[in-house]
């Protein structure tokens, strides 16, 4: 599984990774400065008794710690089924996640910007939306299931009626025009209502000027958390649906349908759909993580 044997079958590669081989070298090529500065301070601590230097080194290269890591993230093996594909053990698989997640959530988080208001658009509103700004900031969230939590006082905190299990929430903003990601706000219990993810992540005030938002039927109530809010039309209580507002509605679900692409790229990686087998810990840095990997390819996938 190591780097040198896989990059030699392309097609496997990006099955195991989610990443083509020159999108991955693009990758190390930035995380290895941070990986270097990350080690510096772990080893420069107060506490060690070793200088730099000295110590265990790793089995592994840097490179095959990241293809490890990515590997965990896309695919969710146990570390022990990891450990025997790369030829070590599963505490070594588990130092290599532990200090790798952190930078790779730190490239996520660096990868997620606001559109710009000046850029031009590359896709255009339907008519129906002519009131609409021109470029949205699209919201949507997913769920993935976590292990029923031992306390009972907190236990019913994770049910979901929804999905009929214990699970766990993650917000997703992304650019109306790419798709890519531009936030990520830590992870909620999964009975969170939408709209309460939204104001408690504050997501609008990074929106820039002249940004809008908008979300399904979720997201009723954003025109007050937002200026340039928008959620779809509301049937009129006891009264059938108005054709304008059913025409607006289907143009409406047809531009928000950009949030469910990236979503779905998002939980191909089987760490963000299995059930959560860490209890619920570094989750946020997960799906930061992942939202990074999958802007590279939404980035070095678009049309020139």
């Amino acid at each position: 599984m190591k780097y040198i044997y896989l990059s030699t079958y392309p097609q496997i590669f990006l099955s195991m990774t989610g990443l083509r081989v020159h999108e991955f070298d693009a990758l190390l090529e930035d995380v290895q400065p941070l990986f270097e500065q990350a080690a510096i301070t772990r080893l420069s601590r107060p506490d060690r008794q070793r200088a730099i230097g000295g110590g265990d080194h790793p089995t592994l290269t840097l490179r095959d710690q990241l293809l490890l890591t990515v590997m965990w993230l896309r695919l969710y093996p146990t570390q022990d089924v990891l450990g025997y594909f790369f030829g070590v053990s599963q505490t070594t698989v588990s130092h290599y996640i532990a200090y790798m997640l952190p930078i790779l959530e730190g490239d996520g988080r660096d990868r997620m910007q606001m559109p710009d208001p000046g850029r031009k658009r590359r896709r255009k509103l339907d008519t129906l939306l002519k009131d609409m700004p021109d470029i949205l900031v699209v919201i949507d969230t997913f769920e993935q299931k976590v292990q029923r939590p031992n306390d009972s006082a907190t236990r019913d905190d994770w049910y979901s009626g929804k999905k009929k299990a214990h699970t766990i929430k993650s917000q997703a903003a992304v650019n109306g025009d790419t798709g890519e990601v531009v936030d990520i706000p830590d992870s909620v219990p999964g009975p969170t209502p939408d709209i309460t993810l939204v104001e408690q992540s504050a997501v609008c005030t990074k929106i820039p000027d002249g940004v809008g938002s908008m979300g399904d039927k979720a997201y009723q109530g954003i025109d007050k958390l937002h200026s340039k809010g928008y959620s779809p039309r509301k049937k009129p209580r006891g009264k059938d649906r108005s054709p304008e507002d059913v025409a607006y509605n289907a143009a409406f679900s047809r531009y928000r349908l950009i949030v469910e692409h990236t979503n779905n790229r998002l939980r191909r990686y089987q760490s963000l759909t299995h059930t959560d087998r860490h209890h619920r810990q570094n989750h946020t840095a997960r799906v930061r993580a992942v939202a990074g990997l999958v802007n590279r390819q939404i980035r070095t996938r678009l049309p020139i």
